[in-house]
């Protein structure tokens, strides 16, 4: 069973947060803010923000420049999950993956069915690893945001969260390229 173990020290991550939308700005951007309150809330260090349009290109390099900062272990997205014209930040993403994370579109999906019923289909939430940074792709509304970090990500973004966390195998994500 999930628990905490106190006991054990609270380990702070870099994470940097990207908005992607062709309307948004810092400030109207609701679902960054949900982000960057439950990220700072928690105790991690806010080491980047930034709002991108839906643009595969600008997505991409958004994100792998930080996925290449020593600061960044973890990069949240919201926005362009969906089936519009628009919505690309998979399709962007995706590409970058070395690793996929299945489970946590999986999860994320069991969670927001509770919330939002069948509509949670209309998301393509999805997660990864990319030069030993995880990526996590999430819908661009403030719900959707709370509710991947509060059900996922603010556990498995704390070292004291056991049976396992991703702090704890933060040093062994780029074993791969250790190995040429």
């Amino acid at each position: 069973m999930a628990e905490t173990k106190e006991a054990r020290p609270f380990v702070p991550v870099g994470i940097a947060v990207l908005t992607v939308s062709d309307t948004r700005t810092l400030a109207d951007d609701r679902s960054g803010d949900t982000l960057v309150a439950r990220i700072q809330d928690a105790g991690h260090r806010l080491e980047a923000r930034a709002i991108v349009p839906d643009d595969k290109a600008e997505i991409a390099a958004q994100v792998k420049a930080w996925t290449l900062s020593d600061a960044i272990d973890v990069v949240i997205t919201t926005g362009g999950t969906g089936f519009t014209g628009r919505d690309v930040t998979p399709e962007a993403l995706e590409p970058l993956f070395e690793k996929r994370m299945d489970g946590f579109s999986e999860v994320f999906h069991r969670i927001s069915y509770d919330k939002i019923g069948t509509s949670t289909i209309q998301s393509r939430a999805t997660g990864g690893v990319a030069n030993a940074t995880f990526i996590f792709v999430l819908p661009g509304s403030p719900g959707a945001c709370r509710d991947a970090w509060d059900g996922i990500l603010k556990q498995q973004l704390d070292y004291r969260h056991m049976p396992c966390n991703f702090v704890e195998i933060m040093p062994r994500l780029d074993e791969h390229l250790k190995c040429g």
